[in-house]
Formats: structure tokens, sequence, C-alpha cells
């Protein structure tokens, strides 16, 4: 009786996935003994930071906005306006900023990964490579696994601030909340802490990204089909990565019974 296509999807899928974790520990291990190459390293920092910069900050920024819109009317209904520009704050410091950004960059990055190093997996590049006594971890995944956990917590900060600017844009043209008020409010509900939070995420997220990305790409097969399938695969599943990976951060985090919201009254 042979195998039904689901089963054989999901039996590929994890194979996948279990070869994605050892190249992580694979990863840990080469650098840990320095073998950095650092002209892709470079390159491939150009790749997910500066190019990916305009498309994370309008995300960011139209975020904020929408989020501004919402919750301004119910804050303002409950006599608590002054509470806006903390209460986005927090949200994007903790959770938009770095889950949006990494579903920006495993949109845009992610899948050039995968795609990039599996067209060289189908195209035999790879075992050029190895010809040429070159280590393909070293050579094209580490620089970048360093590239993402390197921009990612940069572009995190950018879009934390780029959201504020455009909830501060909101809240004062269409609710009158100056913006002295919404910045005083943010200040006063932000720790420490939460400011770190927000890289720190970026830092993980990047990580799962690049190491999703460049298995799929190294397990590639089938020529040009399996490489299409092995992008749209690698990027379901860093979504699905990032998701899952972003509660166990936040329970870690942020678990207790402290309240930033009580404490900026």
């Amino acid at each position: 009786m042979s195998e039904s296509p689901q089963l054989s999807n999901l039996s590929q899928w994890s194979n996948r996935l279990v070869s994605a974790a050892l190249l992580g520990g694979q990863v840990m291990v080469h650098l840990l003994a320095g073998k950095i190459h650092r002209r892709n390293t470079l390159e491939q920092m150009s790749v997910v930071g500066p190019a990916s910069l305009m498309i994370a900050l309008l995300t960011a920024a139209f975020v904020g906005m929408v989020f501004t819109i919402q919750v301004s009317r119910e804050f303002i209904n409950f006599g608590a306006g002054s509470a806006v520009g903390g209460v986005l704050a927090l949200s994007l410091a903790r959770e938009l900023a770095p889950v949006l950004t990494a579903v920006v960059i495993a949109g845009r990055v992610g899948s050039a990964f995968a795609a990039e190093i599996g067209t060289m997996r189908v195209t035999e590049q790879i075992d050029a490579l190895y010809m040429l006594k070159t280590d393909p971890i070293d050579y094209l995944v580490i620089p970048r696994v360093l590239a993402c956990c390197l921009m990612v917590p940069i572009l995190t900060l950018l879009s934390l601030i780029t959201g504020m600017a455009g909830g501060m844009l909101i809240s004062n043209s269409m609710y009158n909340i100056p913006n002295r008020v919404f910045l005083d409010s943010a200040r006063s509900f932000l720790s420490v802490w939460d400011l770190c939070s927000a890289p720190i995420k970026g830092f993980f997220f990047g990580a799962l990204i690049a190491i999703i990305g460049c298995s799929w790409g190294l397990t590639t097969t089938g020529g040009a089909k399996g490489v299409g399938q092995s992008t749209t695969t690698a990027v379901v599943t860093s979504l699905l990565a990032i998701f899952i990976s972003n509660f166990f951060l936040s329970w870690v985090m942020f678990q207790g019974l402290g309240s930033a919201v009580l404490g900026g009254f």
C-alpha cells in the first residue's frame, strides 16, 4: 500500500526540520572555531539590512498608525487618552516591532536564501565547493546567519522608532493628543528591559530565519520545481518558527504579575 501524499509531505518536512536543527548545531560549532568568511558576511549584511530597511519601516509606520487609531478612540472614551503613547510603546517594543520585522525578513530574505542555495544545490554548485575543499557551511551558511543575527535586531529597533513616530502623528493630528503627552506616556510605561527585549527577540528570529532558509536550500531536490517548493516551505516554516518561539520568549521574558500600565498612570 503506497504512502499518501499528505503523509509523504509531512515526513519530508519533518526530516528537513531535523536537518535544520542539525545545521544550527554545526553553525555553532563552526562559529566557536572562528570560521567566518568576512567578505561574504558583509555582502549578506547589506542584503538583510539596507536592502530590507524601507519595507520594514513602512510596515512599522502603518502598523503604529493603525494601532493608534484603534486604541485612541477607546482610551479617550474612558478618559485615558494620555496613556495611548505608553500602550503603543509597550506593544511595539514587546511584540509588534520584533515579530512584524521578522515576518518581513522571512518573506524577503529567508525566501531568497532558500532559492539561492537551492539553485546551487540542484545545479551541483554545492558539490563544486566540496571539490574545491570549501565547506558550504563556512562559505554560504554562516555569513547569512551572522547577517540576520546582526541586522534583524537593528531593523527591529528602527521599526520601533518608526512605529512610534507614526502613532504620534496620528494621535496628534486626529485625536489632539499633544506630542509631549504622548512621549511622556511612552517614557513612563517603558522600562529598560522592554527596550532590550525587542533586539533580543530580533536576534533569535534572525537566527531562525537564516538557518531554516539555508537548510531548506541545502536539502533541495528535483530541479526548478524543487527550488520553488523549498522556497515556499522555507517561508512557511520560518513564520511558524517565529510565532512559536515568540510565545516561549514572551513567556520567559514577561511572565509574572508586574504591571507597566498601572505604573504609567
